[in-house]
């Protein structure tokens, strides 16, 4: 089998499988700060680290390309961290283990860590580099992009000097992205009482895992099953069975539509019957999107305690009230998703129900509607609601001098028209934007499917593409006005 170092641009992958080596899993990024800083001492390049942990590496331009604007080349270092449930990893402490499959490098069930691991091999390449013409360049690592782009919010101010921002972190290499949208996660928690387990009841676990999961911003559009919902639905109804939850896990990150869900339930035992029967309602519904989804129920130790059934009732009826998925398009850009929520993660246990959701919204009064549609049912039922992390989104700029650039020389290299267009999900542009005041933004990046999921994927061949495309890219930068 080919080892993922001997793949071209084998300085693009060689940094990758370095960089892979090291876990970095957001806000937890010592390790990989502490790479990327000797890194750019190892070059004798300046390396300058601001109080937030970003790292900053800059790199003169090469001969002939001192007149050119100065390009900010930036891309995060964290990485999101999910694996299979039948999968033995420990995140903190092991390297991700990659192979090649195809056109593709995937990672032995976990998430492999392109987004946004290959935008940071890329410029790793270019700062090693001896013989690429390119401007001066201000290289921007950032931290926990993924769990509150902390990193891009508190970059310090005046560090940087560069007037174009190239952003690493879009996932088709034949779009553009020149805007992305804003976020905010709701979180909720309700503290019941538990009681004694009705006469009569059995204690259960039910299964739900096989979901694809995915990017709960890119891929909110394709209506992929929702672990949390579906758990919900073969939960409700509960009273007629006298079915009362003993504990819910659901869901894993708040950026990641939820693969798996793992309940304990205490119920009449004659609800197996109508378990099955929604079981195969629910999997026929989703024999194209998501048909390895499993469903399952085996009984456990009986359990002494559990949520009493009213609090159940109250529970799943909230649940089922909870707006998951598209909830606007835009009418500006067809077919762009303008606002969503993803339900992302539940926890029953011990006494407390707590959920976590991330609404996302190309405008700002898109993501307050959502955020405030979603908290509507938890605050019906008396729960205690935060919601923060907020953050911008992007606004498109369709007269960037720089996707000129960009679109002229892709139609050059490749023969086809790019993409141009906006993302429904959280690029670091917006608020780098607020950071950095004046600078020309676009973000591109190699083909990367399956993002915050186990089946994250890298193409080979897009990769070769992108850096090339990059390197005429960088060959191209106007000069300074």
């Amino acid at each position: 089998m080919m080892n993922v170092r001997d793949l071209e641009p084998k300085s693009v992958w060689n940094n990758f499988a370095d960089l892979n080596e090291v876990p970095r899993p957001s806000k937890k990024e010592e390790r990989v700060i502490k790479f990327m800083q000797e890194f750019g001492a190892s070059l004798g390049l300046e390396t300058y680290t601001d109080a937030c942990g970003n790292v900053i590496i800059k790199k003169e331009a090469t001969a002939g390309m001192e007149d050119k604007q100065t390009v900010i080349l930036q891309s995060h270092l964290d990485m999101v961290h999910q694996k299979n449930a039948d999968t033995e990893f420990d995140f903190d402490t092991q390297g991700i283990e990659m192979y090649v499959d195809g056109d593709w490098v995937r990672a032995k069930g976990t998430t492999l860590g392109a987004d946004n691991g290959m935008g940071v091999a890329a410029i790793m390449a270019l700062l090693q580099s001896t013989d690429i013409a390119h401007p001066a360049l201000e290289a921007l690592f950032t931290i926990d992009e993924e769990t509150g782009m902390t990193g891009a919010m508190q970059l310090e101010m005046g560090i940087l000097k560069g007037t174009i921002l190239l952003n690493l972190d879009t996932e088709d290499d034949d779009e553009f992205s020149i805007g992305c949208a804003g976020g905010m996660d709701t979180n909720t928690r309700y503290d019941y009482t538990e009681t004694t387990i009705a006469s009569g009841s059995q204690t259960y676990t039910i299964i739900v895992n096989g979901l694809n999961g995915g990017h709960s911003g890119v891929q909110i559009n394709e209506e992929l099953g929702n672990a949390n919902k579906i758990m919900n639905r073969l939960m409700y109804d509960c009273e007629t069975f006298n079915l009362q939850i003993v504990s819910v896990n659901g869901g894993s990150l708040r950026n990641a539509i939820p693969r798996e869900s793992f309940a304990t339930i205490a119920v009449n035992p004659n609800y197996l019957d109508e378990f099955n029967t929604r079981a195969n309602e629910i999997k026929a519904e989703y024999t194209i999107q998501d048909a390895n989804l499993n469903i399952q129920i085996e009984a456990t130790t009986q359990a002494g305690k559990a949520m009493s059934l009213e609090d159940t009732k109250k529970v799943t009826n909230t649940i089922y009230g909870v707006h998951n998925g598209v909830f606007r398009y835009s009418r500006a850009i067809p077919g762009l998703v303008e606002t969503s929520s993803s339900f992302a993660r539940v926890i029953i246990q011990d006494g407390s129900f707590i959920t976590q959701s991330l609404q996302r919204s190309s405008l700002e009064s898109g993501k307050y509607d959502v955020a405030h549609t979603v908290a509507a049912p938890f605050r019906l039922m008396g729960c205690t609601i935060e919601q923060g992390g907020s953050y911008p989104g992007w606004a498109p700029n369709p007269t960037s001098p720089i996707l000129d650039v960009l679109e002229a020389k892709y139609q050059e290299l490749f023969g086809d028209k790019p993409k141009v267009m906006a993302i429904h999900a959280g690029l670091e542009c917006g608020l780098l934007g607020e950071r950095v005041p004046g600078l020309d933004m676009i973000s591109f990046g190699p083909t990367i499917k399956g993002a915050h999921s186990p089946d994250e994927r890298c193409s080979i061949s897009s990769t070769a593409k992108f850096w090339k495309f990059l390197l005429v890219i960088l060959a191209n930068i106007p000069s300074r006005t």
